[in-house]
């Protein structure tokens, strides 16, 4: 049996934020200790993660001083050096600061959309110089309670002003890096803008620079929304759009949770993981989740290993899956073409058309045909559970 052993070619990142997360809710003090970015980059590297991610406040506080920063980036640097641990993300902190409390691009305070503008600037420069290629934007508070006082029209018209203003000083600068929007229903506002990766999807086709524009979709807020994150997954990976990509847990019907990836939904996330392994998606495998309240530094280590156990436990399953014969042959059954209408496959033309609407269908033999899916998904179940 595989030792389900994490390895730099798989890609595992975790951010500052995540194994860094002190148990703090709104109900409760921290129960652990903060810890400094140093010792999470030294964390993660004795836990087998290949990459970190950050907020710029994650690592300079907002209220460092220019010798403040340039000691903390200083530090940073070395313990990436001395551990190998990479930066392949870095993002902007537009949510925490009361600054932010109607929002960042979308605020109705010129004054606040611009200074968002220069924070996220100097972010990005931060970024970049620590080694980022993707750069995410997630719309903390980029929403509303109530729409008497803000227009969802507008709000979106200074959304994308930014993300243009953005895309044209990495451009001046020639920086190697591109933007993923990373969508939310709800949480921390009533309501945020552009609530789902479909959503973003949109969105980015009104950009001056979509190019440069993809989606980090994360498991939990798709959840939230009571949708299938594998279909928003593939949506953006048909779209040539998955930048990143965000793996936790989530129950449907619940705040964000940020549980352990596949610790809620195992079958959810097998699918997900089956996905991303038979199309050969090679970014970071991102985990955007922390440890249970109740544990302690140990239970820390715990959550983050038990995040890259499980993927690549999935991923073993993913490979018995598609070896499978029993499974093989049912999908060969479901996906049966004896080849009598391929004239009418592909493109469009008028002769196609016409032949199409002449052709004689046998409507109640179509409609008689059953598909042997609870068969498929009983022996996806077996497997699941190791008994096949």
């Amino acid at each position: 049996m595989t030792d389900f052993q994490p390895k730099p070619e798989h890609k595992f990142t975790f951010g500052l934020w995540t194994v860094g997360n002190t148990g703090a809710d709104p109900f409760g003090k921290a129960v652990r200790k903060a810890l400094s970015p140093v010792e999470i980059v030294h964390l993660l590297a004795e836990v087998g993660a290949w990459g970190v991610n950050f907020h710029d406040n994650d690592l300079v506080p907002i209220d460092a001083t220019p010798a403040q920063r340039d000691q903390i980036v200083k530090d940073f640097k070395q313990a990436l050096k001395d551990t190998g641990i990479v930066v392949p993300m870095a993002t902007t902190n537009l949510f925490s600061d009361p600054a932010f409390r109607d929002g960042a691009f979308t605020s109705n305070d010129p004054k606040v959309r611009a200074y968002a503008l220069h924070k996220t600037m100097r972010a990005i420069d931060l970024g970049v110089e620590l080694g980022a290629k993707t750069y995410v934007f997630w719309g903390g508070r980029e929403g509303t309670e109530t729409d008497a006082g803000k227009s969802a029209l507008e709000s979106g018209k200074r959304f994308a002003e930014a993300l243009n203003f953005l895309c044209e000083y990495a451009l001046d600068n020639q920086y190697d890096l591109k933007f993923a929007l990373e969508a939310k229903p709800n949480e921390p506002r009533g309501d945020i803008y552009l609530p789902t990766t479909g959503a973003m999807l949109g969105f980015i086709a009104t950009l001056d620079h979509p190019e440069m524009v993809g989606v980090n979709p994360e498991m939990a807020h798709e959840h939230m929304a009571g949708l299938n994150f594998m279909h928003a997954v593939a949506q953006a990976w048909g779209a040539g759009k998955l930048f990143h990509i965000d793996l936790n847990d989530q129950n449907y019907a619940r705040y964000d949770q940020d549980l352990r990836f596949g610790s809620q939904n195992p079958k959810a996330a097998f699918f997900l993981v089956k996905f991303l392994e038979d199309v050969g998606y090679a970014g970071s495998r991102h985990f955007d989740a922390h440890a249970y309240r109740t544990d302690n530094l140990d239970g820390v280590k715990a959550f983050a290993r038990g995040c890259m156990r499980t993927y690549l436990i999935l991923k073993e399953k993913a490979a018995q899956f598609n070896a499978d014969p029993d499974i093989q042959a049912l999908l060969a059954q479901i996906n049966a073409d004896d080849g009598s209408l391929v004239q009418f496959s592909g493109k469009y033309s008028a002769d196609k058309a016409k032949s199409l609407k002449a052709y004689e269908f046998d409507r109640v033999a179509l409609g008689q045909r059953g598909q042997p899916y609870e068969q498929l998904d009983q022996l996806t179940i077996d497997l699941l559970l190791g008994v096949r």
